[in-house]
């Protein structure tokens, strides 16, 4: 059988789908469509957005000209046919796989890529940025945004087409409504964009009122200025129908030209939007389309929540997750304590708030992709006696931080972060790992920050922190438990309580969090070869448990902390900094953790493997240090180094940066 060419296998570049007749768009559609798909099942990822913008895309690369024109896409995950449609059709196999291509915008990755991102909210303030620098430049380009519905209600978007309004600067918006973010999407603006999508009666009543005005019989002899009087509230009349029917009037009255909504699986009316936009000589237009999430694949057109983000070959597995025994632990509490709520923004079903929010539907809040107002909503109640929990992906809490630090932290008030996908996380990569929880929480007074090694000592923390009174941060990775998941019987563990897991006199392991269980391992493996080692469950980065700390430095005098965090501000620099207090000088520290850089994406495991924070990579480490001290053995104590960190730097420059 004869193969049948690809349209896709033509465009190499946007400019190719210029030559493009409409006859072949759906075909070309539908191999997109058939790209991602086949991709997202290979490698996992976001499958229900991209399939909702793909007759977007190529309308958007057929009316600009990229990458002179500047495409920002908000958030980002939606960014797969848009990769196909610019260079990366080859590529497109590596997908989100280690040191291929990202599964978000990454202007080291692309010319065509004219704003990084990750985070939602942000399109609107970067491309009126840009808009911004291209009129001090004297230049003539086009700058378009592209916003869902759910990131729009987001703080950023708000401040941005605020700005955008009263600069009067060219710039173009263009909202996805698909009445979807990851959870469905609540608020104010959901209900009136739903006004919206359903106000085609004001469309018709615009012409047809335009259609009357225009045959009055005033006559040509009447002077302007008295039609205009005449026609004045006619004007008045119109308007208020528009702000009753469909009311656009609030982008209209912060300066906004307000256009559709129109079908965003019509590549013929997008593009004529997209022309008609472009012709407008100053002001920011706002270009409202409506698509469907999922669109082209039928399970997730069914199910466009779980099919949102991916894990390869389908859905999520069987296995049970933190999140889920987060849910789970959150909900005993609630049942046991009136006073517990739950917070989220946007990721209700992610963070396992699902099956709280089933059974206590006051007492569960998701306030849309809004995690500011999230951290003091949560304050606001903790004032009135209620102790609200906080769940949220540790990459999108630092966002709010200062919300922790001011309205939550500074009054001491019970609120308790649930900081979930703590650590690496994976094939989202640089924008979404979350690395850096431990460093940016670690320097604000009253939070308790902890993190457990399995999902028994979970459920204690959740116990512990809604009985402490005070704000606890409990981070927790991207994983399925080890475990059953089964309900544990609630003790409280002393705030800045570690555990002495295993005893050993050659070296001490300090873990905390996921990295406790391999340094088990690790010790274990070691002890074959004749080493005898210590393993610590810190449990508590702040505060520590400086009595088993110091008490393990005087015993044992070499210690290796192992963190899943950055190094810079880390628990390991927690451990260095009370050693240099109390005066332990003699004591030799090995910090291994993510060194000073932002982790690409890849398999947890390739990535866990690439920075030795998995059990063979800790025995290397241990193995590497005695040999290193061995080589001082020549050299006392005192005039050696305190410590050393392990960076991996001996492999050169970070592979994850394209």
């Amino acid at each position: 059988m004869k193969k049948v060419d690809k349209i896709l296998d033509n465009i190499h570049q946007p400019s190719d789908l210029k030559k493009l007749p409409h006859s072949q768009l759906k075909q070309l559609a539908g191999e997109l469509r058939e790209e991602i798909i086949q991709s997202v099942k290979t490698n996992g990822g976001h499958l229900a957005s991209s399939l909702g913008v793909v007759e977007l895309t190529i309308a958007l690369h057929r009316v600009f000209d990229s990458p002179r024109d500047k495409i920002v896409w908000d958030t980002g995950h939606q960014c797969y046919a848009h990769k196909l449609l610019t260079g990366r059709h080859k590529d497109f196999h590596s997908l989100r796989q280690y040191q291929g291509l990202s599964g978000f915008p990454d202007r080291n990755e692309s010319q065509h890529d004219a704003f990084g991102v990750g985070h939602a909210s942000t399109s609107i303030s970067a491309a009126l940025g840009m808009a911004v620098a291209r009129d001090f430049a004297d230049e003539d380009y086009h700058v378009v945004a592209v916003i869902g519905d759910g990131a729009f209600g987001g703080g950023m978007a708000l401040e941005g087409s605020n700005q955008a309004g009263y600069l009067g600067t060219r710039l173009i918006v263009v909202l996805n409504d698909n009445s979807m973010s990851i959870s469905p999407t609540v608020g104010l603006i959901s209900k009136w964009l739903s006004k919206v999508r359903v106000s085609s009666l004001y469309t018709i009543t615009k012409k047809e009122t335009a259609a009357r005005v225009k045959q009055l019989p005033l006559g040509k002899r009447i002077p302007m200025q008295i039609i205009r009087w005449l026609l004045y509230p006619v004007k008045q009349a119109k308007y208020g129908l528009k702000a009753l029917l469909l009311p656009t009037m609030m982008l209209e009255e912060i300066g906004f030209i307000y256009m559709g909504p129109f079908s965003g699986h019509n590549i013929s009316e997008l593009e004529s939007a997209f022309r008609r936009a472009k012709k407008y000589p100053k002001g920011p237009v706002f270009i409202h389309i409506l698509t469907e999430k999922g669109k082209g694949y039928q399970p997730a057109e069914e199910d466009a929540v779980s099919y949102h983000g991916v894990s390869p070959q389908g859905k999520k597995g069987d296995d049970t997750t933190y999140s889920e025994v987060v849910g789970q632990t959150i909900l005993r509490l609630a049942r046991e304590n009136p006073r517990v709520a739950a917070i989220t923004a946007a990721m209700r079903d992610s963070t396992g708030l699902d099956i709280v929010a089933r059974e206590f539907p006051d007492r569960v809040f998701d306030v849309g992709i809004c995690e500011e107002h999230a951290v003091t909503f949560a304050a606001g109640m903790a004032t009135q006696g209620f102790i609200p929990i906080v769940a949220i992906y540790s990459t999108f809490l630092q966002r709010a931080f200062d919300q922790i630090l001011h309205d939550v932290c500074l009054q001491k008030l019970p609120v308790i972060f649930a900081i979930d996908r703590s650590g690496i996380v994976g094939g989202d990569g640089k924008s979404h790992q979350g690395c850096y929880d431990l460093s940016y929480l670690s320097c604000i007074p009253n939070l308790v920050i902890c993190a457990p090694r399995d999902e028994e000592e979970l459920q204690q923390l959740f116990y512990t922190a809604v009985k402490a009174e005070q704000p606890i941060a409990i981070r927790y990775p991207k994983s399925s438990i080890l475990g059953t998941g089964t309900p544990v019987n609630f003790r409280e563990i002393p705030i800045g309580a570690g555990e002495l897991l295993r005893d050993g006199s050659d070296m001490a392991f300090i873990a905390i969090g996921s990295t406790v269980l391999p340094s088990l391992v690790a010790a274990q493996e070691l002890s074959h070869k004749g080493i005898s080692c210590t393993v610590i469950d810190a449990r508590f980065v702040k505060p520590l448990d400086s009595t088993l700390i110091l008490e393990t430095a005087r015993r044992i005098k070499r210690l290796l902390v192992v963190e899943e965090n950055t190094l810079c501000g880390g628990i390991g620099s927690a451990i260095l900094q009370l050693l240099q207090q109390e005066g332990v000088y003699d004591a030799r520290v090995r910090c291994l953790g993510i060194p000073d850089t932002f982790v690409g994406h890849g398999s947890q495991q390739v990535l866990r493997s690439y920075y030795h924070l998995d059990s063979q990579g800790i025995v290397e480490e241990a193995l590497k240090f005695i040999s290193e001290m061995e080589r001082q053995s020549e050299y006392s104590l005192n005039s050696s180094p305190l410590f050393s960190v392990s960076t991996r730097t001996g492999i050169g420059t970070s592979p994850y940066s394209r």
